[in-house]
């Protein structure tokens, strides 16, 4: 069956699910007990979900399944000042629960080998204003819906009894809805009639992770991890929005991360990590674009974003024999910067801080209950002239978000 169909079915079945993720449009980590403590997972892999991180990991959780759900809540508010008639506070949370299924599943070959799958998604750009944005000629329904979707085929290997290596294919389904952005269709784009409520469209492709991870001692253990750039098929539907003809490929990132158990009960672990969005024009390129190409044309206004360094620090204790107990905090410079806050009402990605507890219970058939809980700390940009471009004149746009995720997650080992 082809990927496009077995991509289909699987979120038909709801295997992904549109939300707003924490670090720019990527979750800040991925499977229930790494969402517990900030994110980590480059050196520390618990659970069959370890090849969203890395996929040298898999070799070392041995024979398991993994299966869970993330409710997702973030509450994302926008104020446009200073801009006349148009001017004023919008709520861009009329939708405000997801849920975020996820699945993994490994398998030890012999000792040395693993073959694995994970099941897992992005969100990201996800806002619903009920009323519509005026400014950009809507006053009924307006906003964008991202979601992104992964199947990992995921093979590791031990090259020592302490070294391992892996390798994921990343096959990727999106589907993207714009809504309400009339006043950016003609003469602002290059395609018109494919900017703006044209439901759903999707696109697919796929790229390549690899991994490697070590234990240096026996309170030790380091990682590295490296994600290809995920080349997509065009968003034929919003040719005339995003740049390059629909173009919306997933960045580029790398990271790497040390897992240090401090005592026999405590482990500490720390993940460094770079999502180079500036690799994506459609999601890089400057609004000041607009003053040379239109929408959708090969250097075309985007929403701007930086690249992100993100930075996360978990805790795990074993409380005791049944009990693990969990911590993390995540920190990133949001991408988005004070001129680039118009557009960005459609994507306010701008928490910067998260702070993360989590919890496992071994049941008494010996597998495992997990839960994590995610706080991302209010945050508030100020646009500084990102009128200019969209013709608000001296106009600004403000941009203010919060947000909570609950997981819940059964594992099995087999």
């Amino acid at each position: 069956m082809k990927i496009k169909k077995i991509a289909a079915l699987l979120a038909i079945a709801g295997l992904s699910t549109s939300a707003f993720a924490t670090n720019g449009y990527f979750s800040h980590g991925y499977g229930i007990k790494a969402k517990g403590m900030g994110g980590v997972g480059i050196a520390l892999p618990q659970d069959a979900l370890a090849a969203a991180t890395n996929p040298a990991g898999m070799v070392m959780v041995g024979n398991r399944m993994d299966f869970g759900v993330d409710w997702f809540r973030p509450i994302r508010d926008s104020e446009i000042v200073s801009a006349g008639p148009i001017s004023g506070k919008f709520d861009g949370s009329d939708t405000k629960d997801f849920f975020i299924p996820e699945f993994g599943y490994n398998r030890m070959i012999n000792p040395n080998l693993s073959f694995g799958v994970s099941v897992y998604g992005n969100g990201g750009m996800n806002t619903d204003y009920k009323n519509g944005i005026p400014a950009f000629a809507s006053t009924t329904s307006a906003g964008v819906d991202l979601m992104q979707l992964f199947i990992a085929p995921t093979v590791a290997y031990k090259i020592t009894p302490d070294h391992a290596v892996g390798a994921t294919l990343n096959i990727a389904y999106q589907r993207f809805e714009a809504r309400g952005l009339q006043g950016f269709d003609n003469p602002a784009s290059s395609s018109q009639g494919n900017v703006t409520n044209n439901g759903h469209d999707s696109s697919t492709g796929w790229g390549i992770r690899l991994g490697y991870t070590g234990k240096l001692s026996d309170m030790v253990t380091v990682g590295a991890t490296y994600q290809t750039k995920t080349r997509m098929s065009k968003f034929g539907d919003y040719k005339g929005l995003f740049a390059e003809g629909g173009d919306f490929d997933i960045p580029e990132n790398y990271g790497v991360g040390i897992a240090v158990k401090a005592t026999p009960a405590l482990t500490v672990a720390f993940d460094v990590v770079e999502i180079k969005y500036s690799g994506v024009k459609s999601v890089s390129n400057p609004i000041s674009n607009f003053a040379t190409a239109t929408l959708g044309s090969n250097n075309g206004p985007g929403f701007g974003w930086d690249d992100m360094t993100v930075y996360k620090l978990g805790f795990s204790y074993e409380y005791s024999k049944d009990l693990t107990l969990r911590a993390g905090y995540n920190h990133g410079d949001q991408p988005i910067p004070s001129s680039e806050t118009a557009f960005n009402i459609l994507a306010p990605g701008i928490i910067s801080d998260h702070l993360t507890l989590g919890a496992t219970w071994t049941l008494a058939n010996k597998d495992e209950l997990t839960v994590s809980y995610m706080h991302g700390f209010e945050n508030k940009v100020k646009g500084v002239g990102s009128g200019t471009y969209v013709g608000w004149g001296a106009g600004e746009a403000n941009l203010k978000m919060y947000q909570d995720s609950l997981g819940i997650a059964y594992g099995m080992k087999f």
